[in-house]
């Protein structure tokens, strides 16, 4: 474990009129306790599964691959401040780490592939081919199996979006084996049950106006994922 505790301090939110600080879960939830070395975060689109993980990555000063930056039609200056409002308490000190989410992994992998060209050698760390040359799932094994070798905190924002079952049944052993020991402790927003399945983790709930500790045959998506099956 590096990673015990996470505050949420609502007396430092600049508004509670925008957002990320006008979510329910961020004005009702003053704590969360990290007891595993797995952490996932569960719930619907827009509760603030993504926006909490973001942030918290933000504050323990692990950098996101962000991509090109572009301007949007409606400009939000609070939409990056929520690590401002976050206060962390390490077990023994600050670790290294890495962020991860598909949708930013694609320009991470073109990235190593301009790199490996003045230094091929880079490319054995990621199994001796450039991520580009595999499937969008192969290239992120690829990637979970290298990069979690190295001790630290890792985020992953739904990281089952590129990956078929088989393969999330693979990434869940990895996170298990990886985490043994304390080596590597990870942060996880996911709606992938399989990964939820994880006996290891400690699941929280996005779902409701605060942020609680849910077992995982109360989760929405096993109570859909059951019905789904059991009907047809």
């Amino acid at each position: 474990m590096h990673l015990s505790k996470v505050i949420i301090n609502q007396s430092l939110f600049p508004t509670k009129d925008s957002y990320p600080f006008n979510l329910p879960v961020l004005q009702h939830t003053n704590m969360l306790e990290l007891s595993s070395p797995i952490t996932v975060f569960t719930g619907e689109n827009g509760t603030g599964k993504s926006t909490l993980l973001k942030a918290l990555c933000r504050r323990c000063n692990i950098h996101i691959w962000e991509g090109m930056q572009r301007t949007k039609y409606n400009f939000n200056r609070y939409e990056n401040m929520l690590q401002h409002a976050l206060d962390i308490q390490w077990v023994d000190g600050s670790v290294p780490g890495s962020f991860f989410s598909p949708e930013l992994f694609r320009n991470f992998s073109q990235l190593v592939d301009d790199w490996a060209i003045s230094s091929p050698g880079m490319l054995e760390y990621y199994g001796g081919e450039s991520l580009t040359d595999k499937s969008h799932g192969q290239s992120c094994m690829a990637y979970f199996k290298s990069i979690y070798k190295v001790k630290g905190l890792h985020f992953m924002d739904e990281p089952e979006a590129a990956l078929s079952p088989k393969t999330q049944l693979d990434l869940l052993d990895v996170l298990i084996k990886m985490s043994v020991d304390g080596h590597a402790q990870f942060i996880i927003s996911t709606h992938s049950p399989i990964l939820m399945s994880c006996r290891q983790a400690e699941l929280y709930s996005f779902d409701n106006d605060s942020i609680d500790h849910i077992s995982y045959k109360e989760t929405q998506h096993y109570k859909i994922y059951k019905k789904f099956f059991s009907d047809l």
